[in-house]
């Protein structure tokens, strides 16, 4: 074991060229620990049922200091690490990480996964705009052709959200947690075996590389210790930021809210499903979208093409975009806008992950 520890923490040669944007990866990993143990202790404290889970979560937040702070820990640690997913996938698509198949098709199984969980903890408090997010995703699953009916009734566990569907998001989103858990093991041996990327894209050879300790260990720790502080900041100053104002209104089937949105690490997913008037139409747009992040290539890192660094830059500005337009009310100009902006990063992603091929002889030439 203490062998173990040491190849794979102490011992472990890295490129010493790596930047603060690799040091995600460890924070990824501890907020979702921190995660995990924040979430075990509200299970204990909660009550899965309709009648009762609103008012449940309620008395978590008023009743006791205790309660507020691992209630708000876990509200903003699923915001803190939706952010930090978004620049570990951002820094790997920039440098061509997905070249390690191993390492990425696990990483992106992880990504979907950690949105299942964060959607499925997002109905647990039973307000307003959980029930209906519940509603309107489980009828877009209904959707899905052939599959769709039975699809939907075992989501449900009936004709419609009920009593029976929250059961089955609590026991998912508890077991689906240590699922995670261990796909985080099953990333970091690949990791690991596979070697780390780096900036410039050149991993041959030891003439370059310093042992993990104690030279990451500290910038690791010191990132985790200023994200710590900035998350407790938040909650002291602005707790509820993050969370919407329907959230303190108990579900109701009906009264429909006047704009029903999702957190905002769903919004792009969301605005493209809004997009299409057809929800096998928007669905295709984001399977398309999902499979062209996912689907692995041999491309050089961005940081020898300037047109490849700005078709980046581009698929960021219309990440951030829908985003924005994911929040907004559907009506015009947003509709239209929105619908390009939909077209527009799923053929940009496409042609991200396409072009700038590269050759084996690229390879040699700078192992050479």
């Amino acid at each position: 074991m203490v062998l173990l520890v040491r190849r794979n923490i102490i011992d472990l040669p890295t490129n010493y060229s790596l930047s603060y944007y690799w040091c995600s990866g460890f924070m990824i990993s501890a907020f979702m620990l921190f995660q995990i143990i924040t979430g075990i202790i509200l299970s204990f404290l909660y009550v899965a049922d309709s009648e009762l889970s609103f008012r449940c979560v309620m008395d978590l937040t008023n009743d006791s200091f205790f309660t507020w702070c691992v209630r708000y820990w876990h509200i903003w640690g699923v915001t803190i690490l939706f952010i930090l997913l978004f620049v570990h996938m951002g820094r790997s698509l920039y440098y061509s990480s997905y070249t390690k198949k191993g390492v990425w098709n696990v990483g992106f199984i992880l990504y979907i996964l950690t949105m299942a969980e964060a959607f499925l903890g997002y109905i647990l408090p039973w307000h307003q705009m959980s029930y209906w997010a519940a509603t309107v995703l489980t009828a877009i699953a209904g959707s899905v052709p052939v599959i769709g009916p039975t699809l939907f009734k075992y989501l449900v566990g009936g004709f419609s959200v009920t009593n029976v569907t929250l059961v089955r998001v609590f026991s998912a989103h508890v077991i689906l947690g240590f699922v995670i858990l261990g796909l985080m093991m099953l990333h970091l041996f690949y990791l690991h075996s596979s070697g780390s990327n780096n900036p410039l894209f050149s991993s041959f050879g030891y003439g370059d590389v310093v042992y993990f300790h104690s030279y990451f260990t500290t910038k690791d720790f010191f990132c985790l210790v200023v994200i710590s502080l900035l998350l407790v900041g938040s909650m002291w100053v602005a707790p509820d930021l993050v969370v919407d104002t329907e959230g303190y209104l108990e579900s109701d089937p009906l009264v429909t809210p006047v704009s029903i949105k999702p957190e905002w690490y769903f919004l792009i997913y969301y605005a493209i499903l809004r997009s299409v008037e057809s929800k096998i139409g928007g669905l295709v747009l984001v399977v398309s979208l999902l499979f062209f992040i996912w689907v692995p290539t041999f491309n050089n890192s961005s940081a020898y093409f300037l047109s490849r660094q700005m078709t980046f830059w581009v698929l960021v500005c219309l990440f951030m975009g829908l985003t924005y337009l994911g929040a907004c009310h559907p009506e015009y100009p947003y509709l239209g806008v929105c619908q390009v902006f939909s077209v527009g990063m799923v053929l940009v992603m496409f042609s991200y992950k396409l072009f700038w091929s590269n050759l084996p002889m690229v390879y040699k030439s700078i192992k050479v």
